[in-house]
């Protein structure tokens, strides 16, 4: 017969006794809700405290004139489409069964903070595009972001800088788009000044 080998039990702590050791027990509410749990809380809280401070500014972007209808006045409707968003964010959230942040949230939360570097890409465009010119600013641009995100064959990079070259063509040749001229033209002699200024 096999021989047994007796092995001492393990001595767990009582949940009482630790409370941060419990397992996280999901509510009946939390089991029940429909959706995704990811962000939820975070969207909720911040989309509220947006509306509180829109609110909060009602009496001073807006204007009450006298002798005009009520549903004419200019805060009206600021202040009824304003007030349905705290309210209803606010009934929203009351009606959440999550009050905790986990880790998921804090997931979702990067994944909205990566949006934001596209914003600064797009600020960077806007800022450079009145010093060097639309046509070499887009020609660099638009490769980049190929590149950036995750175009970067010859071929791809080849196809996204004649993109670039035909948005500027299309839209000051053909639309005849007003672009102000950029600052680096100014170097230019005159007859290649007014090319650029025209058509770059």
């Amino acid at each position: 017969m096999a021989r047994r080998i007796f092995r001492p039990a393990t001595c767990l702590p009582h949940p009482d006794r630790f409370p941060s050791q419990r397992p996280f027990m999901q509510s009946e509410r939390e089991r029940r809700f429909i959706g995704p749990r990811r962000g939820q809380l975070l969207f909720v809280l911040s989309f509220l405290a947006l509306a509180v401070m829109l609110l909060s500014q009602i009496g001073t972007q807006t204007a009450w004139v006298r002798k005009t209808d009520f549903f004419a006045q200019p805060r009206f409707w600021p202040a009824v489409g304003v007030g349905g968003m705290v309210v209803f964010t606010a009934l929203h959230l009351w009606r959440l069964p999550f009050r905790r942040i986990d880790r998921s949230d804090l997931r979702e939360a990067q994944r909205w903070a990566a949006a934001l570097e596209y914003m600064l890409w797009f600020m960077g465009y806007v800022v450079l595009v009145p010093l060097a010119g639309y046509l070499p600013v887009t020609l660099v641009f638009v490769p980049l972001l190929a590149w950036r995100m995750g175009y970067r064959s010859p071929q791809m990079m080849a196809i996204s800088a004649g993109f670039a070259v035909f948005i500027v063509l299309f839209f000051k040749g053909v639309l005849a788009v007003r672009i102000p001229g950029a600052a680096l033209y100014e170097y230019l002699p005159d007859a290649w000044r007014s090319f650029a200024i025209l058509y770059l």
